[in-house]
């Protein structure tokens, strides 16, 4: 069933304001933070999203499918450093990519069925080795963005080690 189309702007209003409230504050964000920012009252925001942890699984849902489609248009190394600048800005990406006990299955499969065909296309283009594996590029990128995330890389860091990582995968 369709949201009605205030609903469908309440939800698209939470969401854009939860990533923030998690990108500035990360899990210690609140629910009335969010409330706040979105403009709306503590009660809308646990009527699409009964607990804490599905708004956060919805942000991160809505992350990867954006990572997985991003995928399907762009080179390995374009992947590789919007992934990570997309971790630094927004906390969500290690969560997705390493918290196993949430519910984002199928969102974080479509992601690597993407990143699959992407390595694929850089197999084809010789950017990747014929051996490279996507278990072993979903490890890099999440180790890659986890240490940028965690160690508040630079932009220049980022960059470089990404160089490095993809100058193996060749």
């Amino acid at each position: 069933m369709a949201l009605r189309a205030d609903a469908a702007r309440n939800r698209a209003a939470i969401l854009a304001a939860a990533s923030e409230a998690f990108a500035q504050h990360g899990p210690k964000a609140t629910t009335e933070q969010v409330a706040q920012q979105a403009g709306v009252a503590v009660g809308t925001v646990f009527r699409h999203f009964p607990t804490k942890d599905d708004l956060l699984i919805a942000i991160m849902k809505e992350s990867l499918e954006r990572l997985a489609t991003l995928a399907n248009d762009s080179t390995l190394a374009e992947f590789f450093g919007a992934v990570a600048d997309e971790a630094v800005r927004t906390r969500m990406v290690v969560t997705a990519l390493g918290d196993s006990r949430l519910d984002i299955g199928d969102a974080l499969r479509g992601l690597t069925d993407s990143v699959r065909q992407l390595l694929e296309r850089a197999k084809a283009a010789g950017e990747a080795r014929p051996t490279v594996q996507v278990d072993e590029v979903m490890a890099l990128l999440t180790a890659a963005t986890y240490a940028a995330q965690q160690s508040s890389w630079t932009s220049d860091l980022r960059h470089r080690t990404l160089a490095v990582i993809l100058r193996g995968l060749r």
